[in-house]
């Protein structure tokens, strides 16, 4: 777990303030708060002071100083001002929970998931602190900030996690949704993959010669693990060097005369569940999986077993979500919040 990890688990919770935390940790400088202090919002029987507002989004306003048009900066800073504090309202509410539910975060726990980060991100002490410096936040703010990460955290397996389910059928109707298509007939549903040599790929230290050579080996050496078994979209989001890479080499459907020169031959003679020999482009070299061909039919983009788990997580990320938001606002529902 490292510094920007904790702050995307908050992003799950609280989206306008785990944005100002994102930026909070994540942006330069120190903010000369001028303001004197004064209550700005009573939370039940808590207070939240217009310092504690200054310190929460102290880089956050210093970045806003530093860019906002100057006849824009008075509305942008009043703006920035109340979504910290809406943040901090939140974070005075799940304290407030965690007390009346008796859950609690004690020393050892948070010197223990300081240690862990710490250890994720590769750092010793003394470099997080200084990243901490350089961020303009100071080891206290962000030891609190962790500390109430952990108690959302086992505040989440009190009320919410407890009450999601997620079955098989809900994982079948995503894959069935996400991870098949119907393809008319005429159409040949490709996976590709691209091991690219010219200058402008970054083997510009090479010869020409050299470079596609190297292109070529690359290419081969994937291709064996495809024909080994292993998955052609997770081994082309890992090594493909083409854009498809991103999609897991899923480059849709195309006809026949739609095919480059060096793509048709090998593409058309493919039946479903093949894989092309390696062919050499203009620029380097590809292979393609063939889903589908011309008869049409359903498209298959992966195996139902090897995305399973994936889905499950993505399902059960939607539904904390969902279920965290109800929370949160049955919790403001019974609140006493004034913002002065």
């Amino acid at each position: 777990m490292n510094i920007m990890s904790i702050v995307n688990v908050r992003c799950l919770f609280f989206s306008g303030a785990a944005i100002l935390l994102f930026l909070v940790l994540g942006l330069p400088g120190n903010c000369r708060a001028e303001l004197v202090d004064r209550v700005v919002a009573v939370v039940n029987d808590d207070v939240i002071t217009m310092s504690e507002v200054n310190e929460e989004g102290k880089a956050f306003f210093q970045k806003i100083t530093e860019q906002a048009p100057a006849g824009e900066l008075s509305a942008a800073l009043r703006h920035a001002r109340e979504e910290v504090l809406s943040g901090l309202i939140d974070k005075k509410l799940i304290a407030q929970e965690a007390a009346k539910q008796k859950v609690t975060v004690n020393d050892a726990e948070l010197e223990a998931a300081l240690k862990q980060m710490i250890a994720d991100n590769n750092m010793s002490p003394e470099q997080f602190r200084e990243q901490l410096r350089t961020m303009g936040m100071t080891e206290s703010v962000y030891r609190d900030n962790l500390r109430n990460q952990i108690l959302q955290s086992k505040l989440l397996n009190y009320e919410v996690r407890s009450k999601i389910i997620i079955t098989d059928d809900m994982i079948l109707d995503y894959y069935d949704t996400h991870y098949t298509k119907q393809v008319a007939q005429g159409g040949y549903y490709l996976l590709q993959m691209g091991f690219v040599w010219k200058k402008d790929s970054g083997h510009s230290g090479k010869t020409e010669e050299a470079a596609k050579l190297d292109a070529k080996k690359r290419a081969e050496r994937v291709r064996s693990l495809v024909e080994s078994g292993q998955d052609f979209s997770t081994l082309a989001k890992k090594f493909s060097e083409l854009p498809s890479a991103a999609d897991g080499g899923n480059i849709g459907t195309f006809q026949r005369e739609e095919m480059a020169d060096y793509m048709r031959p090998v593409v058309t003679a493919l039946t479903p569940g093949q894989v092309s020999q390696i062919v050499e482009t203009p620029d380097g070299y590809q292979f393609f999986k063939l889903l589908s061909s011309q008869d049409g039919g359903i498209v298959v983009q992966a195996p139902y077993e090897s995305v399973k788990e994936e889905i499950r997580k993505t399902l059960y990320d939607e539904k904390l979500k969902e279920e965290f938001g109800a929370w949160v606002s049955k919790i403001k529902e019974a609140a006493y919040i004034k913002r002065m």
